[in-house]
């Protein structure tokens, strides 16, 4: 399946692609094209838009996509996943919605992947799952240890 994007990831364009590889669709095919350019270029490519102002994968009150994805494909049932939206929303919104105390951490790793000199936004998400795969497993190890709010709280 394709899924579109905003161009110049960061943190909500990273991590929801790595969601959807592992949780949703292990073959998704990733495009990230000029804002303006998304939804003409999702219905020429019969893609599903995320992460782009006014659709279903996308912000939604203080919310942030990743957060839309986990509930849309049924992923809440996994308490890992679900710290780790609110961290990714605390790194990629203003953090009041949650206060989560591990996202400041994710913000400026994620504006760190951006000034490595990848070519492109398919090289920044390749780079930069390493660090969701990371995070992943400290929330896992979080909800073992009947922390699901994480360790810092």
């Amino acid at each position: 399946m394709n899924w579109i994007t905003r161009e110049h990831v960061k943190v909500d364009r990273v991590a929801c692609p790595w969601l959807i590889r592992k949780f949703v669709d292990h073959d998704a095919e990733f495009y990230f094209v000029p804002a303006e350019q998304v939804m003409s270029e999702a219905e020429r490519l019969g893609a599903t838009p995320f992460d782009v102002k006014g659709v279903e994968l996308g912000h939604h009150g203080k919310e942030c996509s990743f957060e839309a994805i986990l509930k849309k494909y049924n992923l809440t049932a996994d308490p890992a996943l679900v710290l780790l939206g609110k961290i990714v929303n605390g790194a990629d919104t203003d953090n009041t919605l949650w206060n989560q105390p591990e996202s400041p951490g994710l913000k400026a790793t994620a504006e760190g992947f951006r000034h490595l000199g990848y070519k492109d936004d398919h090289e920044i998400n390749a780079a930069g799952w390493i660090v969701y795969d990371a995070l992943y497993a400290y929330c896992q190890e979080m909800v073992r240890r009947g922390k699901p709010d994480g360790d810092f709280k």
